[in-house]
Protein backbone atom coordinates (compact mmCIF):
# COMPACT_ATOMS: atom_id res chain seq x y z
CA UNK A 1 0.00 0.00 0.00
CA UNK A 2 2.47 2.69 0.87
CA UNK A 3 4.34 1.45 -2.62
CA UNK A 4 1.33 2.34 -3.74
CA UNK A 5 1.19 5.90 -2.43
CA UNK A 6 4.70 6.62 -3.29
CA UNK A 7 3.65 6.25 -6.61
CA UNK A 8 0.90 7.93 -6.88
CA UNK A 9 2.46 11.00 -4.38
CA UNK A 10 5.95 10.79 -4.91
CA UNK A 11 6.70 14.56 -3.47
CA UNK A 12 4.96 13.40 0.48
CA UNK A 13 7.61 12.17 2.72
CA UNK A 14 5.66 10.45 5.46
CA UNK A 15 4.78 8.21 2.61
CA UNK A 16 8.39 7.03 1.61
CA UNK A 17 9.70 6.65 5.49
CA UNK A 18 6.08 4.61 6.48
CA UNK A 19 7.38 2.46 3.13
CA UNK A 20 10.96 2.16 4.66
CA UNK A 21 9.33 1.17 7.85
CA UNK A 22 7.63 -1.49 6.34
CA UNK A 23 10.70 -2.86 3.98
CA UNK A 24 12.49 -3.16 7.63
CA UNK A 25 9.96 -4.65 9.64
CA UNK A 26 9.47 -7.46 6.87
CA UNK A 27 13.38 -7.82 7.03
CA UNK A 28 13.57 -6.81 3.15
CA UNK A 29 16.52 -4.41 4.64
CA UNK A 30 18.40 -5.02 0.91
CA UNK A 31 15.67 -3.54 -0.58
CA UNK A 32 14.74 -0.47 1.55
CA UNK A 33 18.46 0.28 1.24
CA UNK A 34 18.45 0.16 -2.52
CA UNK A 35 14.80 2.64 -2.19
CA UNK A 36 17.03 4.94 -0.03
CA UNK A 37 19.51 5.33 -2.34
CA UNK A 38 17.72 6.37 -5.41
CA UNK A 39 16.61 9.71 -2.60
CA UNK A 40 18.78 12.78 -3.28
CA UNK A 41 20.26 12.98 0.38
CA UNK A 42 20.36 16.64 -0.23
CA UNK A 43 16.67 16.95 -0.48
CA UNK A 44 16.38 14.38 2.55
CA UNK A 45 14.94 15.95 6.06
CA UNK A 46 16.33 14.77 9.66
CA UNK A 47 13.46 12.34 9.27
CA UNK A 48 14.55 10.72 5.87
CA UNK A 49 18.41 10.37 7.07
CA UNK A 50 17.41 8.83 10.37
CA UNK A 51 15.79 6.35 8.40
CA UNK A 52 18.14 5.45 6.47
CA UNK A 53 20.40 5.51 9.35
CA UNK A 54 18.09 3.00 10.82
CA UNK A 55 18.43 0.59 7.64
CA UNK A 56 21.88 0.61 7.36
CA UNK A 57 22.06 -0.67 10.94
CA UNK A 58 20.02 -3.28 10.11
CA UNK A 59 22.37 -4.05 7.07
CA UNK A 60 25.22 -3.54 9.76
CA UNK A 61 26.93 -1.52 7.40
CA UNK A 62 28.17 1.22 10.37
CA UNK A 63 30.82 3.02 7.88
CA UNK A 64 27.44 4.14 5.86
CA UNK A 65 25.16 5.00 8.49
CA UNK A 66 28.61 7.23 10.62
CA UNK A 67 28.31 9.37 6.83
CA UNK A 68 24.78 10.17 7.15
CA UNK A 69 24.73 11.06 10.18
CA UNK A 70 27.38 14.14 9.62
CA UNK A 71 24.37 15.53 8.22
CA UNK A 72 21.90 15.34 10.85
CA UNK A 73 21.06 17.70 13.42
CA UNK A 74 23.35 17.02 15.82
CA UNK A 75 21.84 17.89 19.22
CA UNK A 76 19.05 16.14 17.99
CA UNK A 77 18.25 13.29 20.69
CA UNK A 78 17.46 11.23 18.25
CA UNK A 79 20.94 11.68 16.13
CA UNK A 80 22.40 11.27 19.64
CA UNK A 81 20.33 7.91 20.08
CA UNK A 82 21.45 6.15 16.22
CA UNK A 83 25.10 7.94 17.33
CA UNK A 84 24.55 6.21 21.00
CA UNK A 85 23.42 2.50 19.04
CA UNK A 86 26.76 2.91 16.56
CA UNK A 87 28.80 2.58 19.78
CA UNK A 88 26.80 -0.01 21.28
CA UNK A 89 27.19 -2.04 18.32
CA UNK A 90 31.26 -1.49 18.29
CA UNK A 91 31.42 -2.45 21.98
CA UNK A 92 31.85 0.92 22.92
CA UNK A 93 29.25 0.75 25.94
CA UNK A 94 30.95 3.62 28.02
CA UNK A 95 30.49 5.48 25.06
CA UNK A 96 26.97 4.37 24.33
CA UNK A 97 25.98 4.84 27.87
CA UNK A 98 27.38 8.70 27.87
CA UNK A 99 25.29 9.56 24.56
CA UNK A 100 22.25 7.24 25.48
CA UNK A 101 22.08 9.35 28.84
CA UNK A 102 22.72 12.52 27.73
CA UNK A 103 19.49 11.60 25.21
CA UNK A 104 17.53 10.58 28.23
CA UNK A 105 18.32 14.03 29.88
CA UNK A 106 17.32 16.21 27.01
CA UNK A 107 13.45 14.58 26.58
CA UNK A 108 13.04 12.92 29.74
CA UNK A 109 11.62 9.22 30.13
CA UNK A 110 11.12 7.08 27.08
CA UNK A 111 10.70 3.73 27.49
CA UNK A 112 13.02 2.92 24.99
CA UNK A 113 15.83 5.08 25.48
CA UNK A 114 15.17 4.32 29.47
CA UNK A 115 15.94 0.50 28.62
CA UNK A 116 18.87 1.38 26.34
CA UNK A 117 20.64 3.39 29.15
CA UNK A 118 19.51 0.26 31.30
CA UNK A 119 21.20 -2.26 28.69
CA UNK A 120 24.32 -0.47 28.75
CA UNK A 121 25.10 -0.97 32.06
CA UNK A 122 24.10 -4.28 31.86
CA UNK A 123 26.94 -4.79 29.78
CA UNK A 124 29.30 -2.84 31.43
CA UNK A 125 28.20 -5.43 34.77
CA UNK A 126 26.71 -2.43 36.29
CA UNK A 127 24.01 -4.83 37.55
CA UNK A 128 22.93 -2.22 40.42
CA UNK A 129 22.48 0.90 38.42
CA UNK A 130 20.84 -1.15 35.65
CA UNK A 131 18.06 -2.67 37.81
CA UNK A 132 17.03 0.75 39.26
CA UNK A 133 16.26 2.11 35.58
CA UNK A 134 14.30 -1.54 34.91
CA UNK A 135 12.11 -1.09 38.13
CA UNK A 136 11.26 2.76 36.51
CA UNK A 137 10.41 1.06 33.28
CA UNK A 138 7.90 -1.49 34.70
CA UNK A 139 6.26 0.51 37.22
CA UNK A 140 5.56 3.40 34.45
CA UNK A 141 4.38 0.61 32.13
CA UNK A 142 1.87 -0.91 34.65
CA UNK A 143 0.51 2.32 35.58
CA UNK A 144 -0.07 3.21 32.15
CA UNK A 145 -1.24 0.16 31.12
CA UNK A 146 -2.91 -1.39 33.67
CA UNK A 147 -3.94 -4.45 31.87
CA UNK A 148 -0.52 -5.46 31.67
CA UNK A 149 -0.34 -5.44 35.49
CA UNK A 150 -0.07 -8.99 37.09
CA UNK A 151 -2.48 -9.91 39.80
CA UNK A 152 -0.50 -11.99 42.35
CA UNK A 153 -3.55 -13.23 43.68
CA UNK A 154 -5.49 -15.23 41.05
CA UNK A 155 -4.93 -18.30 39.14
CA UNK A 156 -5.87 -16.69 36.33
CA UNK A 157 -3.04 -16.80 33.66
CA UNK A 158 -4.97 -15.02 30.65
CA UNK A 159 -2.56 -14.40 27.76
CA UNK A 160 -1.75 -10.87 26.20
CA UNK A 161 -1.34 -10.41 22.69
CA UNK A 162 1.22 -8.20 21.27
CA UNK A 163 -0.19 -5.45 20.68
CA UNK A 164 1.37 -1.91 19.94
CA UNK A 165 0.76 -1.05 23.81
CA UNK A 166 2.67 -3.59 25.08
CA UNK A 167 5.93 -2.76 22.14
CA UNK A 168 5.50 0.81 23.32
CA UNK A 169 5.61 0.28 27.53
CA UNK A 170 9.09 -1.90 26.76
CA UNK A 171 7.95 -4.59 29.46
CA UNK A 172 9.09 -7.06 27.59
CA UNK A 173 12.67 -6.28 27.59
CA UNK A 174 12.61 -4.99 31.12
CA UNK A 175 11.93 -8.31 32.35
CA UNK A 176 13.99 -10.06 30.14
CA UNK A 177 16.79 -7.74 31.26
CA UNK A 178 16.10 -8.29 34.77
CA UNK A 179 15.87 -11.56 34.72
CA UNK A 180 19.28 -12.10 33.17
CA UNK A 181 20.65 -10.00 35.74
CA UNK A 182 19.54 -12.54 38.23
CA UNK A 183 20.50 -15.41 35.79
CA UNK A 184 24.27 -14.08 35.83
CA UNK A 185 23.94 -13.46 39.22
CA UNK A 186 23.42 -17.35 39.69
CA UNK A 187 20.06 -16.81 41.29
CA UNK A 188 18.30 -19.39 38.90
CA UNK A 189 15.07 -19.58 40.47
CA UNK A 190 14.75 -15.88 40.88
CA UNK A 191 15.52 -15.49 37.22
CA UNK A 192 12.62 -18.02 36.98
CA UNK A 193 10.02 -15.69 38.73
CA UNK A 194 10.94 -12.86 36.62
CA UNK A 195 10.28 -14.42 33.74
CA UNK A 196 6.98 -15.72 35.28
CA UNK A 197 5.79 -12.35 36.21
CA UNK A 198 5.96 -10.81 32.96
CA UNK A 199 2.73 -10.29 30.53
CA UNK A 200 2.33 -13.76 29.67
CA UNK A 201 2.28 -14.57 25.77
CA UNK A 202 1.82 -17.86 23.82
CA UNK A 203 4.52 -19.57 22.79
CA UNK A 204 3.78 -18.58 19.49
CA UNK A 205 3.90 -15.02 20.00
CA UNK A 206 6.93 -14.83 22.13
CA UNK A 207 9.93 -12.77 20.92
CA UNK A 208 13.17 -14.21 19.95
CA UNK A 209 14.80 -12.96 23.28
CA UNK A 210 11.88 -14.34 25.48
CA UNK A 211 11.91 -17.74 23.93
CA UNK A 212 15.49 -17.74 23.87
CA UNK A 213 15.29 -17.17 28.00
CA UNK A 214 12.51 -19.57 28.43
CA UNK A 215 14.43 -22.06 27.06
CA UNK A 216 17.90 -21.23 28.96
CA UNK A 217 16.03 -20.76 32.52
CA UNK A 218 14.13 -23.49 32.30
CA UNK A 219 16.73 -26.55 30.97
CA UNK A 220 16.49 -28.34 34.62
CA UNK A 221 12.84 -29.13 34.53
CA UNK A 222 12.70 -30.29 30.45
CA UNK A 223 15.74 -30.15 29.25
CA UNK A 224 14.65 -31.16 25.52
CA UNK A 225 12.11 -28.61 25.43
CA UNK A 226 14.95 -26.12 26.18
CA UNK A 227 16.98 -27.76 22.86
CA UNK A 228 13.53 -27.86 20.56
CA UNK A 229 13.30 -23.79 21.55
CA UNK A 230 17.30 -23.29 20.44
CA UNK A 231 17.06 -25.20 17.83
CA UNK A 232 14.00 -23.53 15.99
CA UNK A 233 15.68 -20.01 17.03
CA UNK A 234 18.74 -21.04 14.90
CA UNK A 235 16.29 -22.05 11.73
CA UNK A 236 14.59 -19.20 12.01
CA UNK A 237 16.69 -16.09 12.49
CA UNK A 238 17.13 -13.14 13.98
CA UNK A 239 17.96 -14.57 17.04
CA UNK A 240 19.77 -13.64 20.01
CA UNK A 241 23.46 -13.97 19.46
CA UNK A 242 24.41 -16.19 22.02
CA UNK A 243 22.16 -18.42 21.50
CA UNK A 244 24.22 -20.29 19.14
CA UNK A 245 27.38 -20.60 21.78
CA UNK A 246 24.20 -21.41 24.67
CA UNK A 247 22.70 -24.11 22.48
CA UNK A 248 25.91 -25.75 21.95
CA UNK A 249 26.93 -25.38 26.58
CA UNK A 250 23.74 -27.36 27.14
CA UNK A 251 24.56 -30.28 24.79
CA UNK A 252 28.26 -30.28 25.53
CA UNK A 253 26.98 -30.27 29.60
CA UNK A 254 24.45 -33.03 29.20
CA UNK A 255 26.70 -35.48 27.16
CA UNK A 256 25.39 -34.64 23.59
CA UNK A 257 29.00 -33.70 21.96
CA UNK A 258 27.66 -35.29 19.08
CA UNK A 259 25.01 -33.68 18.15
CA UNK A 260 27.33 -30.56 19.15
CA UNK A 261 29.72 -31.74 16.75
CA UNK A 262 27.01 -31.82 14.12
CA UNK A 263 25.55 -28.26 14.82
CA UNK A 264 29.01 -26.69 14.58
CA UNK A 265 29.77 -28.10 11.41
CA UNK A 266 26.29 -27.40 9.83
CA UNK A 267 26.69 -23.36 10.82
CA UNK A 268 30.28 -23.29 9.99
CA UNK A 269 29.51 -19.39 9.20
CA UNK A 270 27.68 -18.68 12.68
CA UNK A 271 30.77 -20.17 14.96
CA UNK A 272 33.15 -17.79 13.08
CA UNK A 273 30.98 -14.88 13.37
CA UNK A 274 29.53 -15.22 16.57
CA UNK A 275 32.23 -17.40 18.76
CA UNK A 276 35.96 -16.36 19.64
CA UNK A 277 38.79 -18.57 19.20
CA UNK A 278 39.06 -19.70 22.31
CA UNK A 279 35.19 -20.63 22.84
CA UNK A 280 35.60 -22.44 19.27
CA UNK A 281 38.89 -24.46 21.04
CA UNK A 282 36.84 -25.30 24.31
CA UNK A 283 33.69 -26.91 22.27
CA UNK A 284 36.74 -28.18 19.95
CA UNK A 285 38.09 -30.34 22.94
CA UNK A 286 34.97 -31.24 24.52
CA UNK A 287 33.76 -32.36 21.98
CA UNK A 288 36.92 -34.55 21.22
CA UNK A 289 36.74 -35.31 25.14
CA UNK A 290 33.50 -38.15 24.53
CA UNK A 291 35.72 -39.89 22.34
CA UNK A 292 39.26 -39.90 23.21
CA UNK A 293 39.69 -38.38 26.76
CA UNK A 294 43.38 -38.59 26.55
CA UNK A 295 43.57 -36.68 23.17
CA UNK A 296 41.22 -33.58 24.58
CA UNK A 297 43.18 -33.51 27.63
CA UNK A 298 46.21 -31.35 26.02
CA UNK A 299 43.74 -29.32 24.01
CA UNK A 300 42.38 -28.26 27.18
CA UNK A 301 45.77 -27.56 28.53
CA UNK A 302 46.92 -25.53 25.90
CA UNK A 303 43.87 -23.54 25.58
CA UNK A 304 44.06 -23.17 29.58
CA UNK A 305 47.87 -21.58 29.08
CA UNK A 306 47.18 -19.65 26.31
CA UNK A 307 44.10 -18.30 28.49
CA UNK A 308 46.41 -17.66 31.65
CA UNK A 309 48.69 -15.77 29.80
CA UNK A 310 46.61 -13.77 28.27
CA UNK A 311 44.85 -13.10 31.50
CA UNK A 312 48.17 -11.95 32.96
CA UNK A 313 48.97 -9.28 30.31
CA UNK A 314 45.64 -8.27 30.85
CA UNK A 315 45.90 -7.87 34.51
CA UNK A 316 49.25 -5.76 33.71
CA UNK A 317 47.53 -3.48 31.27
CA UNK A 318 44.65 -2.91 33.88
CA UNK A 319 47.20 -1.65 36.68
CA UNK A 320 48.74 0.91 34.22
CA UNK A 321 45.56 1.85 33.04
CA UNK A 322 44.63 2.92 37.21
CA UNK A 323 47.70 4.34 37.39
CA UNK A 324 47.40 6.80 34.76
CA UNK A 325 43.74 7.41 36.08
CA UNK A 326 41.79 6.16 32.93
CA UNK A 327 38.95 4.97 34.38
CA UNK A 328 36.98 4.08 31.64
CA UNK A 329 39.76 1.82 29.52
CA UNK A 330 40.12 0.35 33.11
CA UNK A 331 36.48 -0.67 33.51
CA UNK A 332 36.66 -2.14 29.36
CA UNK A 333 39.70 -4.67 30.61
CA UNK A 334 38.07 -5.61 33.50
CA UNK A 335 35.53 -6.62 31.58
CA UNK A 336 37.74 -8.40 29.28
CA UNK A 337 39.50 -10.01 31.73
CA UNK A 338 36.22 -11.35 33.75
CA UNK A 339 35.32 -13.02 30.10
CA UNK A 340 38.61 -14.69 29.61
CA UNK A 341 38.41 -16.31 33.26
CA UNK A 342 34.96 -17.44 32.42
CA UNK A 343 36.15 -19.27 29.40
CA UNK A 344 39.44 -20.39 31.18
CA UNK A 345 37.33 -21.77 33.83
CA UNK A 346 35.02 -24.09 31.77
CA UNK A 347 38.06 -25.45 30.16
CA UNK A 348 39.11 -26.26 33.80
CA UNK A 349 36.40 -27.79 34.55
CA UNK A 350 35.99 -29.66 31.25
CA UNK A 351 39.19 -31.32 32.06
CA UNK A 352 38.56 -31.77 36.01
CA UNK A 353 35.58 -34.05 34.81
CA UNK A 354 37.81 -36.43 32.46
CA UNK A 355 40.03 -36.90 35.85
CA UNK A 356 36.59 -37.35 38.22
CA UNK A 357 35.38 -40.16 35.73
CA UNK A 358 38.30 -41.82 36.13
CA UNK A 359 38.30 -41.57 40.23
CA UNK A 360 41.42 -39.87 40.12
CA UNK A 361 40.89 -37.14 42.72
CA UNK A 362 43.91 -35.99 43.56
CA UNK A 363 44.58 -35.16 40.34
CA UNK A 364 41.51 -33.05 40.27
CA UNK A 365 43.23 -31.40 43.16
CA UNK A 366 46.43 -31.00 41.95
CA UNK A 367 44.37 -29.30 38.56
CA UNK A 368 41.80 -27.43 40.36
CA UNK A 369 45.26 -25.79 42.72
CA UNK A 370 47.06 -24.78 39.25
CA UNK A 371 44.40 -22.55 38.46
CA UNK A 372 43.62 -21.24 41.49
CA UNK A 373 45.51 -17.67 40.90
CA UNK A 374 42.59 -16.76 38.71
CA UNK A 375 39.73 -19.15 39.55
CA UNK A 376 39.29 -19.41 43.25
CA UNK A 377 37.05 -16.44 43.71
CA UNK A 378 34.64 -18.65 41.85
CA UNK A 379 31.50 -20.99 43.10
CA UNK A 380 32.76 -23.36 40.44
CA UNK A 381 35.75 -23.40 41.32
CA UNK A 382 35.37 -23.54 45.51
CA UNK A 383 32.50 -26.12 45.01
CA UNK A 384 34.43 -28.25 42.79
CA UNK A 385 37.55 -28.46 45.39
CA UNK A 386 34.93 -29.39 48.03
CA UNK A 387 34.03 -31.94 46.89
CA UNK A 388 37.09 -33.63 45.28
CA UNK A 389 38.85 -33.17 48.73
CA UNK A 390 35.79 -34.81 50.29
CA UNK A 391 35.73 -37.91 47.70
CA UNK A 392 39.49 -38.53 48.64
CA UNK A 393 40.32 -40.96 51.54
CA UNK A 394 42.61 -38.95 54.17
CA UNK A 395 40.65 -37.27 56.84
CA UNK A 396 40.99 -33.92 54.90
CA UNK A 397 37.24 -32.79 56.53
CA UNK A 398 38.68 -29.53 57.98
CA UNK A 399 38.91 -28.05 54.13
CA UNK A 400 36.12 -29.80 52.94
CA UNK A 401 34.57 -27.62 55.68
CA UNK A 402 35.98 -24.25 54.52
CA UNK A 403 35.05 -24.75 51.13
CA UNK A 404 31.42 -25.46 51.75
CA UNK A 405 30.92 -23.09 54.44
CA UNK A 406 31.56 -20.38 52.46
CA UNK A 407 28.30 -21.32 50.77
CA UNK A 408 25.93 -21.37 53.56
CA UNK A 409 27.01 -18.27 55.46
CA UNK A 410 26.15 -16.18 52.16
CA UNK A 411 22.89 -16.98 52.81
CA UNK A 412 20.67 -16.18 55.67
CA UNK A 413 19.09 -19.30 57.65
CA UNK A 414 15.90 -18.05 56.15
CA UNK A 415 17.42 -18.93 52.87
CA UNK A 416 19.25 -21.76 53.55
CA UNK A 417 17.68 -23.91 51.35
CA UNK A 418 18.83 -22.06 48.46
CA UNK A 419 21.96 -23.50 49.20
CA UNK A 420 22.64 -26.85 46.95
CA UNK A 421 21.75 -30.19 48.90
CA UNK A 422 24.67 -31.89 48.49
CA UNK A 423 27.14 -29.16 50.22
CA UNK A 424 24.81 -29.48 53.05
CA UNK A 425 24.89 -33.13 52.95
CA UNK A 426 28.64 -33.29 53.18
CA UNK A 427 28.97 -29.88 55.28
CA UNK A 428 27.26 -31.95 57.91
CA UNK A 429 28.99 -35.17 57.48
CA UNK A 430 32.54 -33.00 57.35
CA UNK A 431 31.41 -31.54 60.96
CA UNK A 432 30.29 -35.14 62.00
CA UNK A 433 34.09 -36.37 60.80
CA UNK A 434 35.55 -33.45 62.23
CA UNK A 435 33.86 -34.16 65.83
CA UNK A 436 31.97 -30.59 65.45
CA UNK A 437 28.43 -32.46 65.81
CA UNK A 438 26.83 -29.86 67.21
CA UNK A 439 27.03 -27.23 64.15
CA UNK A 440 26.15 -30.55 61.84
CA UNK A 441 22.76 -30.89 64.24
CA UNK A 442 22.31 -26.58 64.06
CA UNK A 443 22.56 -27.10 60.15
CA UNK A 444 20.08 -29.74 60.12
CA UNK A 445 17.79 -27.96 61.95
CA UNK A 446 18.22 -24.87 60.10
CA UNK A 447 16.83 -27.15 57.15
CA UNK A 448 14.17 -28.99 59.44
CA UNK A 449 12.62 -25.46 60.59
CA UNK A 450 12.83 -23.87 57.17
CA UNK A 451 11.11 -26.89 55.11
CA UNK A 452 8.11 -26.60 57.92
CA UNK A 453 8.27 -22.62 57.26
CA UNK A 454 7.76 -23.91 53.41
CA UNK A 455 4.96 -26.65 54.17
CA UNK A 456 3.10 -24.04 56.19
CA UNK A 457 2.79 -21.62 53.55
CA UNK A 458 2.09 -24.72 50.49
CA UNK A 459 5.32 -22.74 48.86
CA UNK A 460 5.71 -24.16 45.62
CA UNK A 461 9.77 -23.72 45.59
CA UNK A 462 9.99 -26.43 49.19
CA UNK A 463 13.28 -28.52 48.77
CA UNK A 464 13.96 -32.03 50.01
CA UNK A 465 17.39 -31.19 50.98
CA UNK A 466 16.54 -32.56 54.36
CA UNK A 467 15.61 -35.82 52.69
CA UNK A 468 19.63 -35.74 50.83
CA UNK A 469 21.33 -35.14 54.26
CA UNK A 470 19.51 -38.02 56.06
CA UNK A 471 20.31 -40.10 53.56
CA UNK A 472 23.85 -38.73 53.21
CA UNK A 473 24.70 -39.18 57.34
CA UNK A 474 22.79 -42.33 57.81
CA UNK A 475 24.62 -43.92 55.08
CA UNK A 476 27.86 -42.84 56.49
CA UNK A 477 26.62 -44.06 59.76
CA UNK A 478 26.41 -47.50 57.84
CA UNK A 479 30.20 -47.37 55.93
CA UNK A 480 31.23 -46.37 59.54
CA UNK A 481 29.12 -49.67 61.61
CA UNK A 482 26.89 -48.07 63.07
CA UNK A 483 23.82 -49.03 61.63
CA UNK A 484 21.66 -48.60 64.47
CA UNK A 485 22.10 -44.86 63.73
CA UNK A 486 22.35 -44.64 60.36
CA UNK A 487 19.53 -46.89 59.54
CA UNK A 488 17.12 -44.64 61.91
CA UNK A 489 18.49 -41.85 59.70
CA UNK A 490 17.46 -43.52 57.09
CA UNK A 491 14.28 -44.30 57.94
CA UNK A 492 13.88 -40.93 58.75
CA UNK A 493 14.79 -39.64 55.04
CA UNK A 494 11.88 -41.02 53.01
CA UNK A 495 9.19 -39.58 55.43
CA UNK A 496 6.67 -38.69 54.22
CA UNK A 497 6.80 -40.84 52.22
CA UNK A 498 4.30 -39.25 49.40
CA UNK A 499 6.76 -36.56 48.91
CA UNK A 500 10.19 -38.12 49.67
CA UNK A 501 10.26 -41.85 47.92
CA UNK A 502 11.37 -42.19 44.95
CA UNK A 503 13.20 -44.64 42.15
CA UNK A 504 16.25 -42.56 43.60
CA UNK A 505 15.87 -41.88 46.94
CA UNK A 506 14.62 -45.64 47.55
CA UNK A 507 18.33 -46.82 45.73
CA UNK A 508 20.81 -45.02 48.29
CA UNK A 509 18.29 -46.39 50.75
CA UNK A 510 17.65 -50.02 50.20
CA UNK A 511 21.83 -50.03 49.63
CA UNK A 512 22.22 -49.84 53.35
CA UNK A 513 19.31 -51.91 54.06
CA UNK A 514 20.94 -54.77 51.81
CA UNK A 515 24.83 -53.75 53.64
CA UNK A 516 23.06 -54.47 57.11
CA UNK A 517 21.36 -57.81 55.96
CA UNK A 518 24.55 -58.98 54.69
CA UNK A 519 26.76 -58.36 57.93
CA UNK A 520 23.65 -59.77 59.91
CA UNK A 521 23.93 -63.04 57.58
CA UNK A 522 27.40 -63.28 58.24
CA UNK A 523 26.87 -63.24 62.02
CA UNK A 524 29.44 -59.75 61.73
CA UNK A 525 26.28 -58.05 64.05
CA UNK A 526 23.58 -58.54 65.71
CA UNK A 527 20.17 -57.40 65.03
CA UNK A 528 18.52 -55.39 67.83
CA UNK A 529 14.83 -56.20 68.58
CA UNK A 530 13.81 -52.17 68.50
CA UNK A 531 15.78 -51.70 65.30
CA UNK A 532 13.97 -54.47 63.64
CA UNK A 533 10.83 -53.75 64.75
CA UNK A 534 11.63 -50.08 63.26
CA UNK A 535 12.83 -51.67 60.34
CA UNK A 536 9.67 -53.73 59.67
CA UNK A 537 7.05 -50.67 60.34
CA UNK A 538 9.29 -48.50 57.36
CA UNK A 539 9.10 -51.29 54.85
CA UNK A 540 5.33 -52.16 55.92
CA UNK A 541 4.99 -48.29 54.67
CA UNK A 542 7.40 -48.67 51.27
CA UNK A 543 5.43 -51.33 50.50
CA UNK A 544 1.88 -49.29 50.50
CA UNK A 545 3.13 -46.00 48.60
CA UNK A 546 5.70 -47.95 46.52
CA UNK A 547 3.37 -50.06 44.56
CA UNK A 548 3.16 -47.05 41.41
CA UNK A 549 6.69 -46.59 41.67
CA UNK A 550 8.91 -47.73 39.26
CA UNK A 551 12.49 -49.54 41.27
CA UNK A 552 15.34 -49.22 38.64
CA UNK A 553 16.84 -46.28 37.97
CA UNK A 554 19.26 -45.43 34.70
CA UNK A 555 22.92 -46.12 36.33
CA UNK A 556 21.55 -49.46 38.53
CA UNK A 557 22.37 -52.90 36.76
CA UNK A 558 20.77 -56.07 37.36
CA UNK A 559 18.50 -58.05 35.44
CA UNK A 560 15.81 -56.84 33.36
CA UNK A 561 13.24 -59.07 36.08
CA UNK A 562 15.12 -56.98 38.75
CA UNK A 563 14.40 -53.43 36.44
CA UNK A 564 10.68 -54.44 35.79
CA UNK A 565 10.23 -54.14 40.22
CA UNK A 566 8.53 -51.49 41.73
CA UNK A 567 9.55 -50.45 45.06
CA UNK A 568 6.65 -52.53 47.19
CA UNK A 569 7.98 -55.88 45.20
CA UNK A 570 11.98 -54.83 46.28
CA UNK A 571 10.04 -53.63 50.01
CA UNK A 572 8.62 -56.98 50.33
CA UNK A 573 12.14 -59.00 49.41
CA UNK A 574 13.99 -57.00 51.77
CA UNK A 575 10.92 -57.45 54.28
CA UNK A 576 11.42 -61.15 53.63
CA UNK A 577 14.85 -61.28 53.71
CA UNK A 578 15.10 -59.74 57.02
CA UNK A 579 11.94 -62.00 58.73
CA UNK A 580 14.23 -65.27 57.67
CA UNK A 581 17.75 -63.46 59.22
CA UNK A 582 15.43 -62.75 62.56
CA UNK A 583 13.97 -66.06 62.91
Amino acid sequence: MYTRLTELFPAVEDYQIYRVHALLKIGAVAEATDYLSQIHTDKCSQRMLLINVAARIDDEDLDACKGILNDCVPDDPTTICAEATLDFMEGKYDDALAKFSNAYNLIGFEANVAYNVALCHYMLVQYSEAGDIIEEIITRAVEQYPQFKLDNSSNDHSFVFNSFALQESFLVEAYNLKAAIQYNDKNYQGALKIMDSMPQRKDEELDPVSLHNNALFDTDQDVNASFDKMKFLLSNPPFPPVTFKNILTLYCKHGYQDVAADILAENSELAYDLLSQDVNDFFGASIMSMESPDGAIPKFQITCKKLSASIRSLVKTLDDAKNSGNSDEAHTIESDIAKKIDILLCNVMAQASIYWEREDYSMVEHLLTNHAEYCCNHDEWILNMGHCIFAQQGGKFKDCIRYYESFVNTHSPESILQVSPIVLANLCVSYIMNDENEAAEEIMKRVDREEISQADRNSLDAKQHGCIIDLVIGTLYCEKGNYTFGITRICKSLRPFDKKLDADTWYYAKRCFLALADKVAKQMIILKRHLADALFEFLDDVIIYGRELEASIQHETGSAEDKANSVSVEALKLRATFEKLMY
